[in-house]
Formats: C-alpha cells, sequence, structure tokens
C-alpha cells in the first residue's frame, strides 16, 4: 500500500505545481488553442487559452512512479515501464498534433494518415514487447488471450493475432479519450476515476495472485500488480492535479498531448490487468463519445441528416441549451456509475471463484 500512496502523493503535487507553470511559460509562447467553428458561439471565449498541458500529466506519472521506486529502494518492472513508454510515446503523437495547430493557427494538426501511424508504431512496439520478458512464473506483463474479468483462455489471438488487437484497443481507446476531451475537465475527471478504478483492480490482484500469496481458488495471473497500482496511482494524481487548473473555467487545456496519452494508458492498463473487456464498462462515457463520433458519421453519409446536434456526444447537450457545467457534471455522474458497476463485477467474479 505504501508505494501506491507515495506514487499518487508526489503525482499529485508535481500536477499542481507544474501545471502553472507550464500556463505561464505557454501564454508567453502564445501556444493558444484553436477553436472548431461548429462551437465558435459557445466556446469563443477559449480562444488562445493555453493547450497541450498534458505535459503536465506525463511529468507528474513519471515523477510519482520513479520516486516511489526510489524510495521503496527496488527497481521498475518491465510492466510499468512499458504501459509508461505506451503513455508517453502516444503522448508525443499528440505533443506532434497540438503543436502543429498552433503554428497554423487552425484546429487541425497532424493528418489522419499521420496520426494512425503514430499510434502504429506505438501499438506495435508495445504489443510485441508485451509478449515478451516472462518472470520466473514465465508470465509475461500482457497475454494473448483475449480477457473480461481475467484471461478468456478459449479465446487466444495468437502473437500476430494479439498485435493486431492492441493496435485496434489502443488507437480506439486513445480516440475516445480524445473525442472526450472538448469541455474544460470533462476527460481529465472521468479518466481520473477510471485510473482509480485501476488502482482498485491492480491492489485486489496483488492481494490474491496466484504466486505470491498461494494459488487460492480465483487469484490472479498477473505479472507485476503492485507496479500497476504504482502506475494507476501516480496517473489518477496526475489528472486530479491537472484537474484544479482545467475544471472550468479553465486554464489550460490538455489537448491531444494528454487526451491521446490517457487513452493509450487506459489501453495498455487493461491489457496488463487482463481486463480489456471490462474495460468498455469502466471507461463507459468514452466509448459512448466515440460511438456518437461513429454514428454521426454513418447516419449522415446514409441519410444525408444528422443523428445528434453535434458530435461528440456532449455537444449535442450543450447546443440542446444546457449549460457546460451541467453536461460536465452529469457526465462525471455517470462515469461514476459505470467505474462502480465495472468494479461490482470484478469483485462479484472473485467471489463467485472464491467460495
Amino acid at each position: 500500500m505504501k508505494p501506491i500512496l507515495i506514487s499518487a502523493a508526489v503525482a499529485l503535487v508535481i500536477s499542481i505545481l507544474f501545471t502553472p507553470y507550464l500556463i505561464r511559460v505557454f501564454s508567453r509562447q502564445g501556444f493558444g488553442q484553436e477553436i472548431r467553428e461548429e462551437v465558435q458561439g459557445t466556446h469563443a471565449a477559449k480562444r488562445g487559452t493555453p493547450t497541450m498541458g498534458g505535459m503536465a500529466i506525463l511529468v507528474a506519472m513519471w515523477c510519482g512512479y520513479l520516486v516511489t521506486h526510489l524510495v521503496m529502494g527496488d527497481q521498475p518492472t518491465a510492466t510499468g515501464l512499458l504501459v509508461l513508454g505506451l503513455t508517453t510515446s502516444l503522448g508525443i503523437v499528440g505533443f506532434l498534433d497540438d503543436f502543429i495547430k498552433i503554428r497554423k493557427q487552425r484546429n487541425l494538426g497532424l493528418n489522419k494518415t499521420a496520426k494512425l501511424v503514430g499510434q502504429l508504431v506505438a501499438s506495435v512496439l508495445f504489443a510485441i514487447l508485451a509478449i515478451q520478458f516472462p518472470n520466473q512464473n514465465d508470465v509475461t506483463p500482457a497475454s494473448v488471450d483475449l480477457s473480461f474479468l481475467r484471461d478468456i483462455t478459449v479465446i487466444s489471438f495468437g502473437a500476430v493475432g494479439f498485435v493486431i488487437f492492441a493496435y485496434i484497443a489502443i488507437s480506439g481507446w486513445s480516440n475516445a479519450v480524445n473525442f472526450t476531451d472538448g469541455m474544460d475537465g470533462l476527460a481529465g475527471g472521468t479518466a481520473a476515476m477510471v485510473l482509480a478504478t485501476y488502482v482498485l483492480i491492480s491492489f485486489w490482484q496483488l492481494r490474491n495472485d496466484c504466486f505470491n500469496s498461494g494459488p487460492a481458488p480465483g487469484c490472479y495471473t498477473v505479472r507485476d500488480p503492485l507496479d500497476i497500482a504504482v502506475v494507476a496511482a501516480a496517473a489518477m494524481a496526475a489528472c486530479v492535479g491537472f484537474l484544479w487548473w482545467n475544471a472550468a473555467p479553465a486554464k489550460i487545456f490538455m489537448g491531444d498531448t494528454g487526451s491521446l496519452a490517457l487513452g493509450g494508458l487506459l489501453a495498455g492498463l487493461s491489457m496488463v490487468t487482463r481486463t480489456e473487456l471490462l474495460m468498455i464498462i469502466i471507461g463507459g462515457v468514452f466509448v459512448v463519445e466515440a460511438l456518437s463520433v461513429v454514428l454521426q458519421i454513418v447516419v449522415f453519409r446514409t441519410t444525408r441528416r444528422r443523428l445528434f446536434r453535434m458530435a461528440p456526444f456532449h455537444h449535442h447537450f450543450e447546443l440542446a441549451g444546457w449549460a457546460e457545467t451541467t453536461v460536465i457534471i452529469r457526465f462525471w455522474v455517470l462515469a461514476g456509475i459505470s467505474c462502480m458497476f465495472g468494479v461490482g463485477l470484478f469483485y462479484a467474479d472473485w467471489l463467485a471463484l472464491a467460495r
């Protein structure tokens, strides 16, 4: 428990203190956000607000993780470094996207091909490495089996299939969080709740590990559950600290630097904890936001009519007359319900097997 608390405390302090520094630096450099034309009426005042604040989240995560290992006197694990590496690499893709938007003074950064290539490289590297590095019990950071509450051994992708699956999952989650990042604190607050859920899940896996705690009924075969909890705690606290400055009215936006990184982090956590399908429930708000975009495109191309006033889904309610803070808080409530339902399913599965 101590490493988790240290990681969260360090990341929270770094995030709260480092974010205002970025606000000052980015404001001086003119690194301001461009706003989509469709929402200029309601968001015009936000034009020029510093962006790329996701850098604070990444720095705080790394500091929380590394300081924890320094204080505890142990070595980082392959699982922890792989998840952090995936998060950082997607953060770099997002940074390039944000930087191009700022330099060209438009709301379009990297083209779709460049962004997909960046996600592809990050995903493939993670997937290949994640099925390497077995520990003394021959458990690798990720499994080639599909998972829900634990591995579904009858559905195995194989090495090549897992790489393809990882790319779909990582690009899907990174884009889903990116779609959600359209209102002050919406993506950051939702991500913090999902990450808190993964702190609980990975800690429970640590307490019921098949090797360190004994092969009891319902135990988990997960490599480095404690380090996964440390990463999730650092990321959760980093999001909370950033939210202090990102909550409405936002002083800084996370930008694609933060949203793509957090999406990759969630995908990585789902794979290393063997809860890939459970993540769909826990991250339900992100799923709905992504589906709203897909449905809007499909319906419009087939009928030439719009299903929603605007996609992603949160803008539909805003254009319907809801105040921005009302949309944000209600989406946070839905995110909390999704997380609680996911934890309930996870615990019920363990309870049923442990009896």
